[in-house]
């Protein structure tokens, strides 16, 4: 019927791949604000390259994300049974979803709320409100990225530090170290540069797609976290450009 309005995806929702078989990638919306959670799922699936998959409870979808991991979920901070970064954390210390790229919708404008969110694995962080526009886009970048294919010969060893980035696995003084996916991008980048300083704003625009006037706030709580993993003399800090790694 013309004009008629699209219906309401239920609490669990999913859009299977179309009829040409192509596959679509799956994206878990957890979101228990009914009218955002249509908005967005609605937006998704006109893209018409996604497979969408809502939850309005925290620990449902947990039990669903850790079955069957996604290639990005979208989480509210704010669930009514547990919060987002209970979730967060949880989905980053198992093998099968620790790299699902994690893109966190919060209502909290607090910084402290955020770093903690990133520190906790997050890749990226959105304020209601926000442009559905700018979601898609921010979307699509973390989908293209986590899908950036691997080469088994990217091996960095200087006999105490060992990345392997195929494997996704770190190593300092020989014992292993869990870093989450954007830390490890972040290590890698700054190994790649060959001890050339690599500076915040490029950092943000290689791995979350940020243009130079969006906060750098977010460089520096990874660069800690590293620090705290892998020991503070292996990044050193240029004043007023950036970082580079010391090795």
């Amino acid at each position: 019927m013309t004009g008629q309005k699209p219906s309401r995806p239920s609490t669990h929702d999913a859009t299977p791949s179309g009829a040409s078989g192509a596959v679509r990638q799956r994206i878990v919306v957890v979101e228990d604000d009914d009218d955002l959670a249509f908005t967005l799922t609605y937006n998704l699936k006109k893209d018409g390259r996604y497979e969408i998959e809502r939850f309005a409870g925290g620990l449902v979808a947990l039990d669903a994300l850790l079955a069957r991991p996604p290639d990005l979920v979208v989480l509210d901070l704010n669930l009514p049974d547990v919060d987002g970064l209970t979730i967060c954390r949880e989905l980053k210390k198992h093998d099968e979803t620790r790299r699902v790229p994690i893109l966190m919708l919060t209502a909290r404008v607090e910084e402290r709320d955020k770093l903690l969110g990133f520190e906790l694995g997050a890749d990226d962080y959105v304020t209601k409100p926000f442009s559905m526009r700018e979601l898609m886009a921010r979307i699509g970048a973390q989908l293209r990225r986590s899908a950036l294919p691997q080469s088994p010969d990217d091996v960095y060893d200087d006999g105490h530090l060992r990345i392997d980035r195929a494997r996704h696995t770190a190593e300092s003084e020989g014992v292993s170290v869990h870093l989450t996916k954007k830390e490890f991008d972040l290590l890698w980048l700054l190994i790649r540069s060959g001890g050339r300083v690599v500076s915040r704003e490029t950092i943000l625009s290689r791995l979350w797609d940020y243009a130079a006037d969006i906060e750098t706030r977010t460089v520096d709580v990874h660069i800690r976290s590293l620090r705290k993993k892998i020991g503070d003399h292996v990044i050193d800090t240029v004043v007023g450009v950036g970082y580079k790694f010391a090795r």
